[in-house]
């Protein structure tokens, strides 16, 4: 399909609205069909009233438009998350589907009106609990949706209303980021012609969690969300390098924005001595009042710095032609005059070279590296900041990293886009023919979107598609574009929704470019406080989101864990209290039947190596500090080992989650699950950032079944009654 659209124009443009539109509808559902093959069916609710109804990831009709399957974000579906004994709503039975490929291979069912089934129904009970043997199943390196497994809990928070700031705080293993994925899903659902136009944004913390997310909404029908991490906010942008905490807190904190504006005004500053251009045998002269009447008419316009250098340009320009006139002996002239006075002017080398310096165009890459690179300009724009502060920012050179992107946003809020025309304007192109090229394109794309506008509405379709984008594809200028591609590339994208998972660990710098992002302010927001690790993370939730929507945010607390098992949740309760005693663990929904244990570091390779013939898949948490030396000794030992550095991309991170044993630092652990996870040194784990303990919580937290420390160091009070587990003797000896 997306062959057919992208072919360029061909035929009347009646004939491509029509080819688009149907292209775009027989794609969209074909992508969605394939996508939910996978455990397609998985429910049926038994009805006093209503008889059977199937539940399913998509709704479906036979030829006859009879229900065959009910969407599981349709209101009539809600019992199958919610009913209860005590409130059946109905149903007389719930039942789960198992199934493998399009065979039913396990059947499991809830009684809710034990006295309202028949002796036939009585007769086909099966009851194993779906929940836990879902949760007992090992992982595959992917998240999974739960849709078959929804619980209440979880089922008000995805069904809650699309409107407001929606704040969802639990603890690990709570589901958050997969109720999240299904909130998405279920928006999208009821809120289709709304969201599809505008697009939904996922924001996770770093790029191995994007890969393991990034298959469940295509397997609940949804294939065109973005997902993204902050530092791939900014289009053209590959932030990978991984910042000191120190430094990522300094430019996490909204005293940058003073910073980033002190900076775009050095850039406008006058200079204190005259500035003499000699053209021919002339010398022209600018001083600080002509400089001072353009800066201000530059200023006053309320433009971005890139829009508003025409204003200055023009400005100095006509007094500088002014000027000319004068020495030449012209004396007053007219306006056709003055124009092409100032249009030599503009050509000339020296007064293009003056103009650049005095008010020159600026991309946020090229305003942040002279800002880093310059004492003098940090001494000016960081004046504000302690010299220490001011050294944490100095550099030359290197590599983006997450906490530049919201910086370069802000620049770029400030910038302004520079007109690609005007730079790519031969110096010889007068004024006057530039604007009447501009003004004839601008008279044929009128007329090309008015024609989109009238097909639109005689079709019934202007809900649905947008004209502009109807327009660019008469125009035939470029392949078929998803809304999640469109947006991607748009820095300026205003979204319908956003997501932001793990979201303690933004900073306030940060949540300023994702609010711009989303001036409505329909946001889900997902997190745990105990859990923030960045420096320059979040300590509440007022904190977070007062200064944007004080007073007009909710918030949904998920208090069951139904990842992490008793047992290790008790290790990690443990270390939660030494964050704050008053903070509460989930609770925990099952046992696992193994304790955790402690061993010598050195015996790392062995244990990761016995813990991977277990079967599932292993993660050896480290410090920052020894990531490199134990993931070497580790990837010798275990064949396949996969080692995580900090800003691997996505492909990386891919590898990661496949392999039997990955090595990470807790950053890149965040919101992954793993069956087995070994922490090496947990007390340098703590110690190696302000938020450590934290760290060390979330470090205790990734695993579904099994759970052991490796150290040298001597273990803290929370850890030190832990059993002690040696490596198998070689050979079984």
């Amino acid at each position: 399909m997306k062959e057919v659209l992208a072919s360029g124009a061909v035929g009347t443009m009646q004939n491509r609205s029509e080819r688009d539109t149907f292209a775009e509808m027989y794609a969209t559902r074909l992508a969605r069909l394939w996508a939910v093959e996978r455990g397609l069916v998985f429910g049926r609710l038994d009805h006093l009233d209503e008889g059977r109804l199937y539940i399913g990831k998509l709704g479906m009709t036979d030829d006859e438009q009879q229900r065959l399957l009910i969407d599981w974000r349709a209101p009539v579906a809600q019992p199958f998350y919610r009913a209860t004994p005590a409130a059946p709503m109905g149903v007389t039975r719930r039942r789960h589907l198992q199934t493998r490929g399009r065979a039913v291979v396990g059947v499991d069912d809830d009684l809710l009106d034990l006295d309202s089934l028949t002796d036939d129904d009585r007769a086909t009970l099966n009851g194993e609990a779906a929940l836990l043997a879902a949760l007992d199943e090992r992982r595959t390196g992917r998240m999974r949706d739960i849709v078959a497994t929804i619980q209440s809990e979880q089922d008000r928070v995805i069904r809650s209303d699309l409107n407001g700031v929606l704040v969802v705080q639990g603890g690990p293993g709570t589901g958050k980021t997969v109720v999240a994925l299904h909130r998405a899903a279920y928006l999208l659902y009821t809120h289709r012609e709304r969201l599809e136009r505008r697009g939904v944004l996922i924001l996770g913390p770093n790029l191995t969690f994007l890969r393991y997310i990034e298959q469940v909404l295509p397997s609940l029908g949804e294939t065109d969300v973005l997902l993204s991490t902050v530092g791939e906010l900014y289009p053209g942008v590959n932030a990978t390098a991984r910042e000191r905490p120190e430094v990522a807190a300094l430019k996490g904190d909204t005293r940058m924005a003073d910073v980033i504006a002190k900076a775009v005004r050095d850039r406008q500053r006058v200079p204190r001595q005259p500035i003499e251009l000699t053209i021919g045998r002339i010398t022209l002269t600018i001083d600080r009042n002509m400089l001072e009447a353009a800066k201000n008419k530059a200023t006053r316009s309320r433009r971005p710095h890139n829009q508003a250098r025409a204003v200055f340009v023009r400005s100095l320009l006509t007094a500088l032609a002014r000027q000319q006139a004068r020495k030449i002996g012209k004396g007053l002239i007219d306006e056709d005059d003055l124009a092409d006075l100032r249009e030599e002017l503009r050509t000339e080398p020296v007064v293009k070279s003056a103009l650049n310096r005095l008010w020159p165009y600026l991309t946020p890459q090229r305003l942040l590296l002279g800002l880093y690179g310059s004492p003098e300009r940090l001494g000016y724009a960081a004046s504000a900041l302690t010299p220490q502060e001011r050294a944490l920012l100095r550099r030359t050179g290197g590599e983006w990293t997450d906490s530049d992107v919201p910086l370069l946003d802000e620049a770029a809020e400030l910038l302004g886009d520079i007109d690609e025309q005007v730079l790519r304007a031969s110096a010889m192109q007068a004024e006057e023919e530039l604007a009447a090229a501009r003004q004839a394109e601008e008279s044929q794309r009128e007329a090309e979107l008015a024609y989109a506008r009238e097909v639109l509405e005689l079709t019934g379709l202007s809900d649905v598609m947008e004209a502009e984008r109807l327009a660019e594809r008469q125009r035939g200028e470029g392949p078929y574009l998803t809304t999640a591609e469109r947006a991607a590339a748009d820095r300026t994208w205003a979204y319908g929704h956003v997501i932001v998972d793990e979201a303690q660990e933004l900073s306030p710098m940060a949540w300023r470019a994702v609010m711009r992002r989303c001036p409505t302010r329909s946001m889900t927001i997902v997190g745990d406080i105990a859990q923030t690790g960045s420096a320059a993370g979040a300590r509440s939730w007022e904190e977070v989101l007062d200064p944007y929507v004080a007073g007009r945010w909710r918030q949904e607390r998920l208090t069951v864990n139904y990842r992490t098992p008793v047992e290790l949740m008790e290790v990690a309760a443990r270390v939660l209290a030494t964050i704050d005693p008053a903070l509460e663990a989930p609770a925990s929904v099952r046992e696992a039947g193994a304790r955790p244990w402690a061993a010598p570091l050195t015996a790392l390779p062995e244990l990761a190596k016995e813990e991977a013939g277990e079967g599932g898949k292993v993660a050896v948490v480290v410090p920052d500090s020894l990531l490199s030396g134990l993931g070497t000794e580790i990837a010798a030992n275990v064949p396949g080992t996969v080692v995580v550095a900090p800003g691997a991309g996505r492909a990386r991170g891919a590898e990661a989650l496949d392999a039997p044993v990955a090595v990470m630092g807790v950053a890149d652990a965040k919101g992954l699950e793993f069956d087995s996870v070994i922490v090496a040194e947990p007390d340098l784990i703590a110690a190696q950032s302000p938020r450590g303990p934290s760290d060390l919580y979330v470090a205790l937290t990734r695993a579904t079944q099994r759970l052991g420390v490796v150290h040298e160091r001597p273990l803290s009070q929370a850890l030190r009654d832990l059993p002690s587990r040696s490596p198998a003797p070689a050979n079984g000896l």
